[in-house]
């Protein structure tokens, strides 16, 4: 009790300090996008610039880039960060606005450039989650929709259950999508079906291997970006889920 309470009054406290007057200083951009991505031990080398490989041609993609200008602002608004264990999560790309070709392709190169700063730890999809979470906050842009973008080879096995970071998420407003990759578990999309994805219009994307990442990352990008905002309307509510996308041969 003690402890909701005091989450409470931390919210409290927030609101009122936007509310002074940081708020109206932020840019307006149609989507928050935090991208998270696994850098656990099951992840080699070769694995892992596979993923890298895929979001950097993801963004330099002509489809990618043809859903942010279509977009109510013509932007969005993109951070990336590393994930293993419950407290080992590392941001290596800052809150970045695009808002046109020229940003994405920048976007793209920082990608590439990006190290990879995490190698072990286990698998905690909650920790990523909750770490993803409390990025919002920092980001210098506003947008009505705020989306987490996990993608992984693996089921939680390190801290709190997934489904429990999941809920907390989406009762702050957040969809978290997913981006199951079966080469080492192969029923993992069944998992991120039940215990990872919600929030509106949540959805998930399934990769057989690591090198269907690249389109299977390039599809989940236009479909996130393109959606429309939230609407009012009681299927909108917060635990609504889309169909998956299988991208399996």
């Amino acid at each position: 009790m003690f402890g909701a309470v005091a989450r409470w009054f931390v919210r409290l406290c927030l609101i009122g300090l936007a509310s002074a007057g940081p708020v109206s200083a932020q840019t307006a951009t149609a989507l928050q996008l935090v991208l998270a991505v696994d850098a656990s031990g099951s992840v080699n080398a070769e694995r892992f610039a596979l993923q890298q490989q895929g979001y950097a041609a993801a963004f330099r993609s002509a489809e990618v880039k043809a859903a942010i200008r279509s977009t109510a602002t013509g932007s969005i608004a993109v951070t990336m960060l590393q994930w293993t264990g419950p407290t080992l999560q590392e941001v290596v790309i800052d809150w970045t606005l695009l808002d046109g070709d020229a940003a994405a392709d920048r976007l793209a190169a920082a990608i590439d450039r990006a190290p990879r700063l995490l190698f072990s730890g286990g698998t905690s999809i909650s920790g990523a989650i909750d770490f993803a979470v409390g990025l919002f906050p920092l980001s210098p842009f506003h947008a009505e929709r705020q989306v987490i973008d996990i993608s992984g080879d693996g089921a939680n096995n390190r801290g709190r259950p997934a489904e429990l970071a999941r809920d907390a998420a989406v009762a702050a407003g957040i969809t978290i999508n997913g981006l199951p990759i079966l080469a080492l578990e192969p029923f993992l999309d069944g998992y991120y079906r039940d215990k990872v994805i919600g929030g509106h219009g949540s959805f998930l994307i399934v990769a057989r291997a690591y090198e269907e990442f690249a389109r299977a990352i390039r599809a989940k990008l236009i479909t996130e970006i393109a959606q429309p905002a939230r609407d009012r309307t009681p299927n909108g509510h917060p635990h609504k889920r889309w169909a998956a996308l299988d991208l399996r041969q």
